[in-house]
This record gives C-alpha cells, structure tokens and sequence, in this order.
C-alpha cells in the first residue's frame, strides 16, 4: 500500500510514518520544513520538500499512485490565527483542498485528516466531550480544521472518497517543537533543562486532556484500516491542569525551578477534554501511555537532546 504523510518530517506526522514503515508500507513525505525538521525524516520514506499549496504536488501525486493521503501539514500556531486568519485559512484551507484535490483526480481512496478536539468544540458543555458536542471553534485555526471537516464529507458524498477525522486532544512527547506556539510539555521541558523558570499563564488551574504521541500514532494506524467514512476523538479523557503538569515535570527533571505565574492569555479555555469511548468500540483503541510515563519519556528525550543535562 502507498500512503502520502504531508507534514511528514513534524512531530506527529513523523512518528506516523516510522509506524507506517515499520507496517511495511510504502510512505512518502511532503513537508516544506517550516515547523518540521529534516532529522525527523524516515530515511525509508520518499521526502519532497514543498508547501501543501504548490501546484507542482500534481507531480507528486501522479508519481506515487497513492491509496492513501495522511495528512498533517498544517499551519498549527493558534495564536497567530488569531492575528493573522487570511495566512491561517491560505495554508490549512486551501493548501489542504490542494491535497485534496489532487487526492481526488488522482484516484486515492481514503484520507486519514488530523483535525482538532479542544479548538474544534470551543468551551464545551459537558466534560468529556464526545464527538457529537457542538462545535463552536473560538480560533480561525479551529474554524480551519472544521471546514476541512465539512470539506472532507463533500469529498464523500460527491466522489465516494472515504476519510477518517482525528480529533486529537493535546499531543505531547518526543519530537515536539519546544520553539514558539508549541506544547506546554516540550516548552516546559526547554525551560527546565536550560535552568530557567517556566512561566504559568494566569492560576495554572485550566485543564488539558494531554495524550502521548504514541498513542496517536496507533489510532493513524488503526484508521488505516476502518471500512467507510467517520470522526473520532484521540483523546485520554482525563483532565490534567497545568500546575500538576509543570510539578510532575519539576520532580521528573528533579529541577529547581520555581512555580511562577504570568498574566492569563486572552480568550484562553479554562477546560478542554474529550472522551474516547466512539474509538474504543470502532477501532478497539484505548490509551496506554499514562501521563506520568509519558512525561518521564519526553524528559528523557529532551535531556539527551540538550546534551544529558
């Protein structure tokens, strides 16, 4: 089988294609390495390094006769789609219709999406959320995610071309770009290692369903096998709140840091989690990477990553 990662050399998406590979399939990678990194690449996979917008991915497609796209490529800082939406919606919306189309003409049967849990819902109702939650995004970045969603049901409806929506919960783990808008996790970790202290946004007390990257990558790879066309959350529905996160981390990393508090973000969700139980009987997915396991295993990576301190 011949399968498409588009932001294959990110954090996820790259975890993916080593999983894919290892399944023994045949994977090829476009990223343009804006958030991505050429040492996450799979050396067994076909990299073409190039934004998901460029029309020259055509060439892509028609060279590697794909049965299915997995696509992650997006443009993934919420903050910046704050200030900037029409950049937002250029990469995520019509850069992801370019790989849909060219997924279409060129006759690939499925589309495994990466979508959003926390910024597609919005403040939610009820805790945790199922995937039949209203979907009130509060980010053009979660309005983007949305539309491809709508999109991808057209795609079925009007072409037969089957997907699969990923709905995750807040991703973390080995890989993760600690740099800019990133996972509080990987940003954490950075700060520790390097000596300072990492800043709280406001009280510390607003929760975040965080799921290990290898957990995800089971779920891409249990989608690669479900017959039709459906929306799952990824999710650990366990809430966790950033002070308890930051203290684990401080005892994992035995830093001495101190526990600061900045001002709140604007507009920040004070809850976000999202319940599994549609995946668990679907897919037979569940999560098994606790938090503090997890948390020990990100440390170790960015220990080594920053030279065994």
């Amino acid at each position: 089988m011949n399968i498409l990662v588009t932001g294959g050399a990110g954090f996820i998406g790259s975890h993916v294609v080593d999983a894919y590979i290892e399944a023994g399939y045949s994977v090829t990678v476009v990223d343009d390495l804006s958030s991505g990194s050429e040492s996450n690449l799979n050396p067994k996979a076909t990299f073409f390094k190039m934004d998901i917008r460029d029309g020259r991915i055509a060439e892509v497609f028609a060279r590697g006769r794909f049965d299915i796209v997995n696509h992650h490529a997006a443009q993934m800082d919420v903050r910046r789609s704050v200030t900037d939406p029409l950049f937002d919606a250029s990469v995520n919306v019509l850069g992801t219709l370019n790989v849909f189309e060219h997924a279409r003409k060129h006759g690939v049967r499925k589309i495994v999406f990466a979508s959003t849990g926390g910024a597609v819902y919005g403040e939610q109702d009820e805790y945790p959320a199922t995937e039949e939650h209203p979907t009130r995004p509060l980010s053009p970045y979660g309005i983007t995610k949305l539309s491809c969603e709508k999109y991808l049901y057209f795609y079925k409806q009007v072409h037969g071309m089957d997907h699969v929506i990923l709905r995750y919960a807040n991703v973390y783990g080995p890989r993760q770009n600690p740099h800019g808008e990133a996972g509080v996790v990987a940003i954490f970790c950075k700060k520790m290692l390097s000596g300072e202290d990492p800043v709280i946004n406001g009280d510390g007390a607003q929760t975040r369903d965080y799921t290990y990257v290898e957990d995800v990558v089971r779920a891409n790879v249990r989608a690669l096998d479900f017959p039709g066309s459906d929306v799952f959350n990824v999710g650990t529905g366990r809430e966790t709140d950033v002070n308890t996160l930051f203290r684990h981390l401080r005892n994992v990393l035995k830093s001495s840091c101190t526990e600061r508090h900045g001002p709140a973000k604007e507009g920040e969700q004070r809850r976000s989690v999202i319940s599994y139980a549609k995946i668990q009987k679907a897919l037979g997915w569940e999560p098994e990477v606790a938090l503090e396991k997890g948390l020990t295993q990100t440390a170790a990576f960015f220990r080594e990553r920053q030279g065994g301190r």
